[in-house]
């Protein structure tokens, strides 16, 4: 976090991601001193006062209307999945934070049959912080083999996705392109701390990754907003070698904050049958088809 905020710093990173040409503005060449727009160019385009934008940015002003945030967002070429954050930060802005630690989030019973009821593919379950809440055997084997496979049973010691893609070897190994993936989560984390900026669990998660995680720091600093609904992801897996799948995002109606993540691969694909080898070698190896049916006491845990 800076002094100015979370408003600010977002404010400040999309000015300086554009050029004067993008926004139809003269462009000085290597006379301009600052990375992207000023701030009183980004005032003009707005149709603001300089001074009010500023404190804007500053974190001095917390009562923009909905008018001029739509005036702002098109100034700075917002898409849709930013524009909303723009709004979650002012609203978040306007009001003094609740410190308090959150209860663990739960699986609801129909969140558990949802799950049983895709078994044949790769799926887990992920709460509003990336911590996997729940995982089927065969999406266990996919994406974090090497795990755990209880360990989403126990609140204290469950797999948090985002750390692991960052701070573990083998999750690091598993996408061909890591980067592409990587950037993804960290833009899907930027959305859950718009919607949640009291929450101190994201924070510590964000703060450990700072300090672990150079390639952390680089994309958070980028500020870039995206929702991680649908992509396609080219995995080298230890077991059954190169597979390509597409990872889905279907929000849970009763728990909003979580997510089901699915992995398809195209029928007849070569990747459909190394995903059918996996889940051979899996049964084989697994007595229990869900993480969530196994009362077993957790041996291994990152």
């Amino acid at each position: 976090m800076t002094e100015s905020g979370p408003l600010g710093t977002f404010l400040q990173a999309r000015r300086a991601r554009l050029r004067p040409a993008d926004v139809g503005l003269r462009d000085l060449g290597p006379r301009r001193r600052v990375a992207g727009l000023r701030r009183e160019e980004v005032a003009q385009l707005a149709g603001v006062s300089v001074s009010y934008y500023a404190r804007l940015e500053q974190g001095l002003s917390r009562g923009a209307s909905a008018e001029v945030l739509g005036a702002i967002a098109r100034a700075l070429q917002l898409d849709a999945p930013e524009r909303e954050h723009l709004d979650r930060l002012a609203g978040a802005a306007r009001h003094t934070p609740r410190l308090r630690r959150p209860r663990p989030e739960k699986l609801a019973d129909e969140t558990r049959d949802l799950l049983r009821a895709v078994d044949g593919v790769p799926a887990i379950v992920l709460g509003r912080r990336t911590d996997v809440l729940a995982w089927n055997a065969l999406g266990h084997a996919l994406l974090a083999g090497h795990l755990d496979l209880l360990g989403p049973d126990d609140p204290a010691r469950r797999p948090n996705m985002t750390r692991i893609l960052f701070l573990d070897p083998h999750c690091r190994e598993l996408y061909t392109n890591w980067t592409r993936k990587a950037r993804a989560v960290v833009g899907n984390l930027r959305i859950a701390v718009g919607r949640h900026p009291d929450d101190p669990l994201l924070a510590e998660l964000i703060g450990e990754l700072t300090m672990k995680s150079p390639e952390f720091v680089a994309l958070w600093a980028d500020h870039r907003v995206e929702p991680c609904d649908a992509a396609s992801y080219d995995l080298h897996h230890p077991v059954v070698g190169s597979v390509t799948v597409t990872q889905q995002t279907l929000s849970v109606a009763r728990s909003p904050d979580q997510a089901l993540i699915v992995c398809t691969t195209p029928a007849g694909s070569s990747s459909e049958e190394a995903l059918a080898l996996l889940r051979q070698v899996t049964d084989d190896r697994t007595p229990h088809a869900n993480s969530a049916d196994v009362s077993k006491e957790p041996t291994r845990q990152f």
